[in-house]
């Protein structure tokens, strides 16, 4: 009788775990996939952006990957429909990261390390050898 109860546990504990969270992600993925509009900016499960333009007889999407450049493809190889919010967000991204290269090189200007008036100078003897003066050249090696 006690493992009969130990078995059922498991079951329980293999079914939270494993499959109603399966069940969950099919669900919202398919609601996503019903919901796919013309104008919604999709991403492919093979990595690729692009905008649905329209769809065909059936029920395939017409996707524009670059301008002027369209793809048919199915609906269920659509991994996400990506929202404004992520543009918007990638874009301040981008504007933080610039803001700090400059930040950067506004301190590195401030330190000298860049060689420029506040920096370390070459002191040595800079030599040319054209050939006139080979042996001078080669004593200051």
């Amino acid at each position: 009788m006690g493992s009969l109860i130990i078995i059922m546990a498991m079951f329980v504990l293999l079914w939270v775990l494993l499959i109603r969270p399966q069940r969950n992600r099919q669900r919202q993925q398919q609601t996503m996939l019903e919901h796919i509009d013309a104008g919604d900016e999709v991403l492919t499960h093979g990595g690729i952006y692009g905008i649905v333009q329209e769809f065909d007889e059936n029920d395939d999407l017409i996707v524009e990957i670059a301008e002027g450049i369209n793809v048919r493809m199915a609906r269920r190889s659509v991994a996400a429909v990506v929202k404004p919010d992520e543009d918007e967000e990638l874009e301040e991204a981008d504007e933080v990261e610039e803001a700090g290269e400059e930040v950067l090189d506004e301190a590195v200007e401030d330190s000298g390390l860049d060689g420029g008036e506040g920096g370390v100078k070459n002191e040595e003897e800079t030599v040319r050898s054209d050939g006139a003066d080979e042996p001078a050249a080669l004593e200051h090696r």
